[in-house]
């Protein structure tokens, strides 16, 4: 449904993007993860239409961002991370404007089932500026579902919200994206959303996609990194360095982490039985993303 395709972006002299590409499939749910300045606002607001690619492609269903960019935003619906929301409207007015500007027919029945489906009925006579932030996110995001588009690309939709209105807000995307076969994609900084929403993740680092996988592969390490737990550890770290595959073997009292270039989870566990194994764990999505984003195994 996105398609990318040796995207780049400069600005000046400096490069935003180099060579980005990637698909996501129809109704998919794909986390885009990247540390600050790592390229995915750029990379989103290429595919919604809002900026323009140095070289490369972004198709969405099909067409060409560039080439036929009426087609694209007919099926697209883009939230960026600060709302585009006229402040001194009602959440009705603006909701409506934001249909008529998109060209929905049933302009009015459309704002009623947009302002529904984000919870925003009780407040759509509110003036914008009124509302606190969480509402305001719920404004944005209903602003890009009025016309019932097939993609939505979201960034960061959670971004500066409370505890309770970032479960809110995950709430009312994991509920959007089950509706009617909806493809997402997803940009926040805060990894629990992704394991809580998406099956599949995308990181950038620097420009450059440095991973794309589906979720429980990426965040599992494919047992390349095990941490494990157990009751009796003397003399189990030399039997860990002993063992298959490993490549390295550390201790901190009762844990250890061991890495090797295939899945230690069995062989890990087999060793460690023995000596009273209370867990076992691969990487975790944390872990994967630090790692590739800094080099830092954690």
């Amino acid at each position: 449904m996105i398609e990318v395709q040796g995207l780049t972006k400069s600005y000046g002299d400096t490069l935003a993007l180099s060579d980005v590409s990637f698909t996501v499939r129809q109704g998919e749910v794909v986390g885009f993860l990247g540390q600050n300045g790592a390229g995915k606002s750029t990379t989103m607001r290429i595919i919604a239409g809002s900026l323009g690619a140095s070289s490369g492609t972004a198709r969405v269903g099909g067409f060409d961002v560039a080439e036929e960019p009426r087609k694209v935003q007919a099926m697209l619906g883009y939230a960026p991370e600060t709302p585009p929301v006229y402040t001194n409207m009602t959440v009705g007015d603006y909701v409506r404007f934001a249909a008529q500007l998109k060209g929905v027919s049933d302009v009015d029945g459309a704002t009623k089932k947009a302002l529904g489906r984000v919870g925003l009925d009780a407040v759509s006579h509110r003036i914008i500026d009124n509302l606190s932030k969480g509402y305001r996110q719920r404004v944005g995001l209903a602003q890009a579902l009025v016309h019932d588009p097939r993609v939505l690309v979201l960034d960061e939709p959670t971004s500066g919200l409370d505890p309770a209105q970032r479960i809110e807000i995950k709430n009312l995307i994991h509920d959007l994206s089950l509706a009617d076969d909806r493809t997402v994609m997803l940009s926040t900084h805060v990894l629990t959303e992704i394991e809580a929403i998406c099956s599949r993740v995308i990181i950038i680092h620097r420009g450059k996609i440095v991973a794309q996988s589906d979720l429980a592969t990426l965040a599992g390490g494919a047992g390349k990194l095990v941490r494990i737990e157990v009751a009796r550890p003397d003399g189990l770290l030399d039997v860990l360095r002993k063992v298959q595959g490993v490549k390295t073997a550390e201790q901190d009292g009762a844990r250890f982490m061991v890495t090797g270039e295939s899945d230690l989870r069995e062989a890990v566990a087999s060793a460690s039985v023995s000596y009273g194994l209370i867990s076992l764990q691969g990487e975790r999505l944390e872990d994967t993303y630090i790692r590739l984003t800094t080099g830092v195994t954690v």
